[in-house]
């Protein structure tokens, strides 16, 4: 029997309805090798991620949802010969869909119709989160509740009776402190368990007398079968709150649909007189009262509850005058543990890189085999190969600040900055996502409200300086300048690509997109100590992509500009006049379809201090960032010169180049030519082509003026000076 819980009264009123058992489909009989879908949803910053890598360690995958951009992750796991797969759904306070991530989530729930949803609770705000528990009761799924976190409520003075709350919801409710592997066994039991049960009889959040007659009415009015077998009082609930999808739903699905509805807004403008209230109001005001009573009655606090650890960080972190020092302190940290950790085994794989090429060499006669082994992939991808310790050390410490809620208060620090340039606080957070790749970051505009705000950040997201650029940074910077400066050096790139984005966002807000700004609105989650295996998984998720990356496209890619650089060939008379075997490459070089580019594209970058090698490299980052480097060592392999032979990339751009060139190098490539990625990322957020050409050819110009002014000023201030 299923039960409906009135929020009027403490201890709960029972009200025994007729049972609706779940619908059979969802739990057919399987085979003894066969999956079980598990689901797990529940409030942001409530452990989701963390019980996802309790369960399925490294076994996951990471995607998009059909037909949108929104993060999909799946794992799995085995226990006791049986095999479960796990979706962890984006994070919600609701299943309103009123918000991308909430559609989906509700979508799934709905459509895929898992064998069991796993809703995940934050312990020390546990009427808040009970809240999208009452909705996930009303949806008639099968359900495990997981109060995660339990040692922050402890630590609140709080004390939660969950044999008490399993009891009065009749949902088994497990207690876990996801972080250190606390309670995992008993929720493997409690879903091998609840993920085998067809029929549910929870207990279901009851509403005023006003609400419950208006329910009862509408669900007498449904016949079978039912659209995607929901349950009748959800479908009720919901044409209650006047939810336009679930009424286009029941139009088309429903026998009767429009009747249906009809009578469902009827209902709705009777309860709006009776309520003096929205009705969709009065059901969330109903859940609540619904949990509150709950809390009530399982919670227990101490009459001196102590000021929490995070409450007493945030004092420092965020604190007016030293929160943003302090973020600047940590990521010169993090710059600087990214050059001097990442040097050894950086090294360790350019000799090894250049083992294989000296053991190809010697075992494959000269040829375009030879040389496309040679001078086109083991030049091209192993260069930027070398830089992936580099890349997953910057991975690591960005998982670090993320995972222990530090970067929610880097954000909320930012918001006075953003302001200031027209932009909302909220912009911040796809900055920082941006940090590894700008094509998730500017899908990660869609949870700005303001339409100017969300089109104007798209606009400056490629001046943030992607994990592509980094491949760049450790090969010029090392290559240029002293180990003393080069933290300080990778610090200044970043702050530049800030201010240029800072700077230009405020030109497009005043003179192209003028609109009020929206006001910062963000929950800080406590500061957590991550796990080891946490940090280490979420590393390895970035990574992958840009190891899969190196692995596909920068492969491709080489391979084609390695083509560019070799054909058309040079006449054999003409290379034989030429006594010196590194003048005969160059003139190899100059002589193909690359090399003519780049000496077409050279008077338009001499005056940045480019010459044409520079330019076929830059054609090259055009299609991905890394392929600067990757062009730069198919240019400079077999070197042009007798004394770079042996030497790394680094080195043999220190003997063609100086250290200005260097930073101007830098510079170009952190402003100018969004990659083709980025650029079909902002027509698809746009949908229109305007906005990613101009997106191109105003970063690219602003690119040309600035290492411009740049080159001509420290060549002047070295005549004057030097």
């Amino acid at each position: 029997m299923k039960h409906y819980l009135s929020n009027n009264s403490e201890p709960f009123n029972l009200r025994v309805v007729e049972a609706v058992d779940r619908d059979q489909s969802r739990s057919p009989v399987r085979s003894a090798n066969a999956e079980y879908r598990i689901a797990l949803a529940g409030n942001p910053n409530s452990g989701k991620s963390t019980i996802f890598n309790l369960l399925t360690g490294s076994r996951q995958r990471i995607g998009n949802y059909p037909g949108v951009t929104v993060e999909k992750k799946e794992g799995a796991y085995s226990y006791r010969k049986q095999n479960y797969k796990i979706v962890d759904l984006p994070g919600t306070y609701s299943l309103t869909a009123a918000a991308s991530d909430e559609f989906i989530a509700r979508q799934f729930l709905l459509n895929e119709k898992p064998d069991l949803v796993i809703n995940i609770i934050d312990a020390s705000t546990l009427e808040r989160g009970l809240v999208l528990t009452a909705e996930l009761i009303e949806m008639d799924l099968p359900l495990v509740l997981v109060l995660n976190m339990i040692d922050v409520a402890e630590e609140q003075g709080l004390t939660i009776d969950t044999q008490k709350l399993e009891k009065l919801l009749s949902i088994p409710v497990i207690a876990t402190i996801g972080r250190r592997g606390f309670g995992k066994d008993k929720l493997l039991t409690a879903i091998a368990a609840s993920s085998k049960k067809v029929a549910t009889d929870y207990c279901c959040p009851g509403y005023n007398h006003h609400l419950e007659l208006e329910i009862e009415n509408l669900v007498a009015l449904f016949q079978t079968p039912l659209p995607q077998d929901l349950p009748s009082r959800w479908l009720a609930v919901k044409l209650l709150e006047d939810d336009p999808r679930t009424i286009e739903m029941v139009k088309k699905s429903c026998v009767s649909g429009n009747r249906i509805v009809n009578t469902a807004r009827r209902a709705h403008q009777r309860l709006a007189k009776t309520l003096n209230r929205d009705p969709a109001l009065a059901v969330i005001e109903e859940r609540y009262g619904f949990s509150s009573s709950l809390c009530r009655q399982i919670v227990t606090a101490s009459i001196s509850k102590r000021v929490l650890l995070s409450e007493k960080i945030d004092l420092v972190m965020t604190n007016r005058l030293l929160g943003l020092p302090i973020f600047f302190l940590l990521m010169y940290l993090i710059f600087y543990l990214t050059f001097s950790c990442g040097a050894g085994p950086a090294e360790w794989i350019s000799h090894g890189i250049g083992k294989l090429g000296l053991s190809v060499s010697r075992n494959l006669n000269d040829g375009p085999l030879r040389s496309l082994l040679i001078d086109g992939i083991l030049a091209g991808v192993g260069n930027v190969v070398t830089f992936i310790p580099n890349i997953f050390l910057l991975f690591f410490a960005l998982a670090l600040l993320e995972d222990t809620g530090y970067m929610a208060r880097v954000a909320f620090l930012m918001d006075r900055i953003m302001k200031t340039f027209n932009l909302s606080g909220k912009s911040f957070i796809p900055m920082m996502v941006g940090l590894g790749c700008s094509v998730p970051a500017i899908m990660a505009t869609r949870t700005l409200e303001n339409e100017a705000d969300r089109l104007t950040t798209i606009m400056v997201l490629p001046l943030m300086s992607c994990s592509a650029r980094l491949p760049i940074y450790t090969l010029i910077i090392p290559a240029f300048f002293a180990p003393n400066l080069q933290a300080p050096i990778l610090m200044g790139i970043y702050l530049t690509g800030f201010c240029l984005m800072m700077l230009t966002a405020r030109f497009l807000r005043r003179h192209l997109m003028p609109a009020g700004g929206s006001p910062l609105i963000m929950e800080l989650p406590p500061y957590r100590l991550p796990t080891l295996q946490g940090l280490f998984i979420h590393m390895w998720e970035r990574g992958r992509l840009y190891l899969k990356k190196a692995g596909l496209l920068i492969f491709t890619l080489s391979i084609i500009f390695w083509a560019l650089t070799s054909y058309p060939k040079a006449p054999a008379s003409e290379l034989a006049q030429l006594p010196n075997p590194a003048e005969r490459r160059e003139a190899a070089i100059s002589y193909s379809a690359a090399g003519r580019l780049g000496h077409a594209l050279e008077p338009l970058l001499k005056p940045l201090g480019f010459d044409w090698r520079i330019g076929t490299a830059l054609i090259g980052a055009c299609a991905a960032k890394e392929m600067f480097v990757a062009q730069m060592g198919i240019v400079f392999t077999d070197s042009t010169s007798p004394d770079d032979a042996g030497a790394t990339l680094g080195q043999t751009l220190r003997r063609h180049y100086g250290p200005l060139t260097g930073l101007c190098i830098i510079l170009f490539n952190l402003i100018s030519l969004p990659c083709l990625a980025t650029l079909a990322a902002t027509r698809q957020e746009t949908n229109s082509w305007r906005w990613p050409i101009l997106q191109f050819v105003s970063l690219t110009l602003l690119a040309w003026l600035v290492t411009f002014f740049v080159y001509q000023t420290g060549r002047m201030l070295s005549t004057l000076f030097g």
